[in-house]
């Protein structure tokens, strides 16, 4: 555990690399205040226009079947539920490890995403691949934890081998402007992660406002977030195409500032391959080509997997093979 003083000269570090107008802005409550409700309003009208317009966008055969190849290569393979046993996430890992059985030519997903108590299973099933072992932390769903029991539920997610943390917001203290208090915990979090990476979950759902998201990605970048994300999942609506757009612009104009490199994470409601595909469009158009690749993003799925899988036969054998021909989650 780190002591406060490590803790403090972490931050100190953090913040000195940031520009002048970033690093201002973390030094208390009300400057931190003042960034954020100082960011341009969204123009709701043209983001969900342009969204409206990247989704109808055609993709032809060659490009198809990269785009299903690069979102398989992208999916934190997930299951979340009170219900989830270790046989199911041996069961997961072996999909995750090889996708389709028939065609070993098809990527493996990127990491597998278990609650903190199952983070072994999962380690010990994806050994020996490059597969990340995702754990959602910090009282996840709710978020509704004293922060000591949000630091220990990160910390034994990252002793039993989780190298992906995947925190909530408070999104009581953010939706009261208690943003400060938010920032801490996520640097809290973030030190408590070691080398782990840490992904923020913004719940956007219960955000309400397109302003709030953006100043909530912000805010999660500004606290050392390694991806923004954008649900958990369980609040409709989750990934919406609008919201995931918001973000990537988020990613982009930090990078401009900053040079810094950070991803997102959609993840709720994207079940089939045509969802998938949308999205890549977006990230290709907002974000730019570089964020293009699974260190940078990330779709958050149960379903979509079998989805893809199918999909790709019918792309190589030029029909519909249907869900008997592959697992199912």
């Amino acid at each position: 555990m780190a002591s406060p003083s490590t803790t403090t000269e972490a931050s100190d570090r953090t913040v000195s690399a940031l520009p002048g107008d970033l690093s201002d802005a973390v030094r208390d409550d009300a400057a931190l205040r003042r960034f954020l409700h100082g960011l341009p309003g969204v123009d709701q009208v043209g983001l969900e226009q342009r969204s409206a317009g990247l989704a109808t966008r055609s993709i032809k055969k060659a490009a198809k079947l990269w785009a299903i190849d690069t979102a398989i290569s992208m999916v934190d393979l997930t299951t979340l539920e009170g219900a989830d046993t270790p046989g199911k996430v041996r069961s997961l890992a072996a999909k995750a490890r090889r996708p389709d059985s028939d065609h070993p030519d098809v990527p493996r997903v990127a990491a597998l995403c278990v609650y903190p108590d199952l983070v072994e299973v999962a380690v010990d099933a994806v050994r020996g691949t490059d597969i990340g072992v995702a754990s959602v932390a910090t009282a996840f769903p709710s978020g509704r934890a004293h922060r000591d029991v949000k630091l220990a539920d990160t910390r034994h997610a990252v002793a039993a081998g989780a190298t992906e943390i995947d925190m909530v917001i408070d999104r009581g203290a953010f939706l009261t402007g208690r943003y400060g208090q938010v920032f801490e915990e996520i640097q809290a979090v973030k030190q408590a992660c070691g080398s782990a990476h840490l992904k923020v979950i913004l719940e956007t759902g219960e955000l309400a406002t397109y302003d709030n998201v953006r100043r909530a990605s912000w805010l999660a970048l500004l606290a050392g977030g390694d991806f923004i994300k954008t649900s958990t999942g369980k609040v409709s609506p989750a990934a919406t195409l609008p919201v995931t757009q918001l973000m990537l612009q988020t990613v982009r104009d930090w990078h401009d500032r900053t040079g810094q490199l950070r991803g997102v994470k959609p993840a709720g409601g994207i079940r089939t391959t045509k969802d998938a595909i949308r999205h890549l469009v977006a990230v290709h158009e907002v974000a730019g080509p570089d964020w293009l690749t699974p260190d940078l993003f990330r779709i958050g799925a149960s379903s979509l997997l079998t989805d893809l899988l199918m999909q790709r036969r019918a792309q190589r054998n030029g029909h519909y093979s249907g869900p008997d021909y592959v697992t199912v989650d």
